[in-house]
């Protein structure tokens, strides 16, 4: 059975800060910061924006663009690390906003930046055995950074959204491959409000050698090289690992250029391959093959094959927003009103 992407959407906030202004705040240099990290900007979600408002704005841009019913919809994933209940389904809240069925299994997933491509194996496997007909599968953050810490510069908020399917797909997934190991080099316990890092060690051994390791696996299970793909993406907590690691691996920048993203909108975590993806498929043809690879801390990767179907052709991308016009709906803002939207300003227990 062919399982593969039946149609897919995107949403990124429009408020934008700037390394500079953090940098200005904190008595660093922003400027050279972002240069370093790769990043001219990053999304900020609005007051009355969180995972489950951007998990929706995804999935009804997905649903608009195709003629599935959300009544044949039986698995739905979201997959994020900053739901905004810690007991309380985010895919509950979106299945009934794409009025869908309650005959269906639903699950939030957490594993970091990957938890989305996790739902999307998930729903090639439910699909693929025939138990649903179609699944969503949903990578969605806003993610934090503790005020000052290195990632204040590049925490920010998006995701998109994947209707996985086996009739009328535009993107079939030809095959799948992970790699995963017990690495700590970034985490959060429950009850903190910003997570910790490894600093140098979250480059080397974990986002370079799950990367690359899982992206050979990839490779030696499908029989290919990267001049056999036309467009690739990696997982980018900046503009400089995934720019690195393609060089490595021996793809090129026309490769990955598409699905860059974070030097203009910053870290989406579980957001960042399900949006680099969309940014891919809003550009492809007929016959084009995408290589893209997820990675979570924590540690592992999902990578994946795909190629571009005929029925690309006459997909209605139009019917929902592509990427790049979301990506170019933007207003600045300051420090203060990005601390106040992300709630950084915190009163001490007595209230003092």
């Amino acid at each position: 059975m062919e399982v593969g992407i039946v149609s897919y959407g995107a949403y990124v906030p429009r408020f934008r800060i700037a390394p500079q202004e953090i940098g200005r705040v904190w008595g660093t240099d922003g400027e050279a910061m972002g240069k370093g990290l790769m990043i001219s900007s990053k999304s900020v979600p609005a007051p009355d924006e969180d995972v489950v408002t951007i998990s929706i704005e995804a999935a009804r841009s997905m649903m608009r663009r195709c003629d599935v019913s959300p009544k044949d919809i039986g698995a739905l994933y979201v997959g994020s690390e900053s739901h905004p209940y810690a007991v309380k389904p985010s895919g509950t809240i979106v299945a009934e906003a794409i009025e869908a069925s309650p005959n269906m299994t639903i699950a939030d997933i957490e594993f970091a930046c990957k938890a989305g491509t996790a739902g999307i194996q998930m729903c090639m496997g439910l699909v693929g055995s025939g138990m649903v007909r179609y699944g969503v599968a949903i990578g969605a953050d806003t993610s934090q950074g503790a005020p000052g810490d290195a990632l204040e510069f590049s925490a920010s908020a998006g995701g998109a959204a994947y209707l996985i399917g086996s009739e009328n797909v535009i993107a079939r997934i030809n095959g799948t491959y992970s790699f995963t190991t017990d690495t700590p080099d970034f985490w959060r316990r429950e009850g903190q409000p910003y997570p910790s890092h490894g600093g140098r060690f979250t480059g080397e051994p974990a986002y370079f050698k799950h990367v690359t390791s899982c992206s050979i696996g990839l490779m030696e299970r499908m029989g290919t090289k990267p001049s056999d793909y036309t467009y690739a993406v990696f997982h980018q907590p900046n503009g400089k690992f995934p720019t690195r690691v393609a060089k490595q691996l021996g793809f090129n920048d026309k490769q990955i250029e598409y699905g860059l993203l974070t030097p203009q909108i910053g870290n989406t975590y579980s957001g960042a391959v399900p949006l680099g993806l969309a940014a891919i498929l809003d550009n492809t043809v007929p016959g084009d093959r995408v290589f893209a690879i997820a990675y979570g801390s924590g540690a592992g990767c999902d990578g994946f094959d795909i190629t571009v179907t005929e029925n690309m052709a006459k997909y209605r991308r139009d019917a929902g927003p592509t990427v790049k016009q979301l990506m170019e709906k933007t207003k600045f803002i300051d420090y203060a009103t990005y601390a106040k939207y992300r709630g950084k300003i915190r009163m001490k227990e007595g209230g003092e």
